[in-house]
């Protein structure tokens, strides 16, 4: 009898315990109702724009013709899977994209957050504020106007083999844009020049929410700036840091096209060729929408796989993640 009391007891609680948690989670969207209405236009606009075109991935397992609808498509299974990894040139554009994704991952990551430390340093408010808004407004500038300047500048009559050759650095031009095993690190670089201002920003950000007295009891027991830097800024943004970093390696094998596009030339294209551009080139430009489409599930299924797999050591190594 006891213990029929006790196990209705026990269901009696877990329903309360559900009821008072249900309560709970109501009263909270009730206050954050307008927060809730302010992000409905995202949630919609991300409903249209990425997910509802998921429905085209079928396209992929379809010999797709334009004029037939979905039921007259015919279905080929796996067939342009089978000519993508049959296809030498995909893995010529596999190495280029991989290589400068991890450059830029490597020197693109660090950049922002060793700017982002060096002008916090600084004392000056009216210096660092120009500083820093001269630092992020090359991310405005277009990719075509940022590849103009760079091929005007490293062309063998640009300014940089002009003053190399004027002061006797080198006997001849060089062309930079000529050398193919160059190409990587003048895309890198130029990313770099490009985006570390921008992406200091965050970090800048995530330096304003430390704790100040955490600076102050640091510099009572005697505390430099690089320990300060060391034992509190760094750990102060490790977090953000982090989930950065889980991001970048997300994304690492969708770097876009535009600059390899616009910047590399014939000589270069062996080193300069990107995944898509390849699909833009033997998809959409031969009419191939099937291919086209097979290569954009294989780099949604490699960012997906690179994403859980970033996030389960960052998970490991640290209490940070985004899953």
């Amino acid at each position: 009898m006891n213990e029929k009391v006790i196990e209705v007891k026990g269901n009696h609680n877990k329903k309360y315990t559900h009821f008072n948690k249900r309560k709970i989670n109501l009263k909270i969207l009730k206050e954050q109702k307008y927060l809730l209405i302010m992000s409905l236009p995202f949630v919609i606009w991300l409903v249209i724009f990425r997910y509802l075109p998921l429905w085209g991935w079928t396209m992929a397992f379809q010999d797709y013709k334009p004029a037939l609808n979905f039921f007259q498509q015919k279905w080929v299974g796996f067939k342009y899977f089978i000519q993508l990894f049959s296809d030498q040139t995909f893995y010529q554009a596999l190495r280029n994209t991989i290589a400068m994704s991890l450059l830029g991952l490597i020197f693109g990551f660090v950049m922002p957050v060793i700017f982002a430390l060096l002008l916090n340093e600084i004392r000056n408010i009216k210096f660092k504020r120009l500083t820093q808004t001269i630092s992020y407004l090359p991310h405005f500038v277009s990719w075509v106007v940022v590849a103009s300047i760079v091929t005007l500048t490293l062309s063998p009559a640009g300014s940089v083999d002009s003053f190399l050759v004027k002061y006797g650095l080198v006997k001849q031009p060089i062309g930079f844009l000529t050398k193919p095993t160059w190409f990587w690190m003048i895309i890198v670089i130029t990313n770099i020049w490009k985006e570390t201002g921008w992406n200091a920003i965050i970090y800048l950000a995530a330096i304003t929410g430390i704790d100040p007295e955490l600076y102050e009891a640091a510099k009572v027991d005697g505390a430099g700036r690089l320990r300060l830097i060391w034992h509190i800024t760094l750990p102060g943004i490790m977090p953000t840091m982090i989930i950065l970093l889980i991001m970048s390696i997300g994304s690492l094998i969708n770097i876009g096209f535009e600059q390899q596009f616009l910047i590399g030339n014939p000589i270069v294209k062996d080193y300069a060729y990107v995944i898509d551009w390849y699909a833009l080139d033997y998809g959409i430009g031969l009419f191939r929408y099937s291919f086209g489409t097979a290569i954009g599930i294989f780099k949604s299924v490699v960012s997906i796989i690179l994403l859980f797999i970033a996030n389960s050591i960052a998970k490991k190594v640290s209490d940070t993640s985004i899953l």
